[in-house]
């Protein structure tokens, strides 16, 4: 899973030939319902996910959804990619954004920016055995994306990388890294350089992983380069181009992240209707309450409003249309609704839904990060404000 070996073990088990998206949504629940909620507890516990559930995800095809069947993928679209994300994060947000970042970001790059060589080198390696990560951000770079300060020097036979990056998602189990790195800092973001750097390299490093307060099985942790060397064929794209792949690609994630966020509203309201049917006070369950039924009402009116935006995003982008604007919408609304959603979930559960006992606080504490992550909300407003005025 994080060694550098490129060969294919197998087909995936899930083969995308079928537009038939019930079936495919219907598979990804019973694979979360059986394999992913028996280890959901567990893993928040330790702060990491199984090991031999990662496995499974490649054998499911989870994790190249996307790509050819020629490179050992599914072959499936971007809106199905969405669809396994939602339906792992209404178990799971941590399960949720490790296959989110696998497809929507790292996999998606190379698609569209790698060229013949090197995605028959790495989709191979990412769709059957090694996880992905997705490492931009810096500690003095973050809704500033492009002030990172990574710096890559051109040594003639290879490139040399010096500095670190912070809260790269999936960090502790990847074994291959899409870095952005500065190559002239004089040009400003017209430095900026896409490296496709394997964890074997030497002067590579994963550094500390962070101790969060939601997504906790999901690894975030910083890297580290010291001299770092980096072949010349792994540079992806133009040298000074790596501004253009990285906005590209963080407008696809962000609706990766959307369906994320839709995924733990859908869990949390799930849980909830379940838990008012069965409490009784006053002699009835509290469902049969008017307070209770418009509560429960609004949940839903912002479930379904964050599906449709998410869906909306999603299917333009497969049908290479503009969806900038919409995805920064869906982002934005997905991650407001899922406050709001398990909020109201955890009010519904009253003095149960504040201990871990019951389902709905890991639903409240894994969906804050969804307006943080992959572009604040404030980044996204200021993203729809731009597009409305231009």
């Amino acid at each position: 899973m994080t060694g550098t070996d490129h060969s294919i073990d197998a087909r995936p088990a899930l083969t995308l030939t079928s537009e038939d998206e019930t079936a495919f949504r219907s598979a990804i629940r019973e694979f979360a319902e059986g394999e992913v909620k028996p280890l959901v507890n567990d893993m928040d516990q330790k702060a990491q996910i199984n090991p031999d559930l990662i496995k499974k995800f490649f054998e499911m095809g989870l994790m190249g959804i996307e790509t050819p069947e020629q490179y050992g993928g599914a072959g499936g679209s971007f809106f199905q990619a969405c669809l396994a994300v939602e339906e792992l994060g209404r178990i799971d947000g941590s399960c949720s954004v490790l296959v989110d970042v696998q497809n929507t970001l790292v996999t998606n790059a190379l698609l569209k920016n790698a060229n013949d060589a090197q995605k028959t080198k790495y989709l191979p390696m990412l769709a059957s055995n090694t996880v992905g990560a997705y490492a931009l951000s810096e500690s003095g770079s973050g809704s500033d994306a492009f002030a990172l300060r990574l710096k890559a020097e051109d040594k003639g036979t290879h490139w040399v990388l010096n500095g670190h990056k912070l809260w790269i998602t999936s960090a502790f189990e990847a074994g291959f890294f899409l870095v952005f790195a500065n190559t002239d800092f004089t040009k400003g973001y017209k430095g900026i350089t896409a490296f496709l750097v394997e964890r074997s390299m030497p002067g590579f490093k994963v550094g500390k992983k962070e101790d969060k307060l939601g997504i906790r099985a999901s690894s975030t942790c910083e890297l580290l380069f010291e001299n770092c060397e980096v072949p010349k064929e792994n540079v992806m794209g133009e040298v000074g181009k790596g501004y253009k792949i990285a906005i590209e690609t963080l407008n696809e994630g962000r609706i990766g992240i959307a369906a994320q966020m839709l995924g733990i509203q859908q869990g949390a309201y799930e849980a909830t209707v379940n838990y008012i049917k069965g409490r009784e006070q006053f002699g009835k369950s509290i469902s049969a309450f008017q307070a209770v039924q418009f509560q429960l009402s609004e949940m839903r009116c912002m479930l379904e409003t964050t599906r449709l935006h998410v869906y909306n995003a999603a299917r333009l982008k497969d049908m290479g249309k503009d969806f900038v604007k919409d995805a920064a919408m869906a982002k934005l609304i997905a991650s407001r609704n899922a406050e709001k959603v398990c909020s109201l979930a955890v009010d519904l559960f009253g003095g149960n839904g504040f201990t871990r006992e019951y389902p709905v606080e890991k639903f409240f504490r894994d969906c804050k990060i969804g307006q943080i992550y992959e572009g604040t909300s404030n980044m996204q407003l200021q993203t729809i404000a731009k597009m409305e005025l231009a």
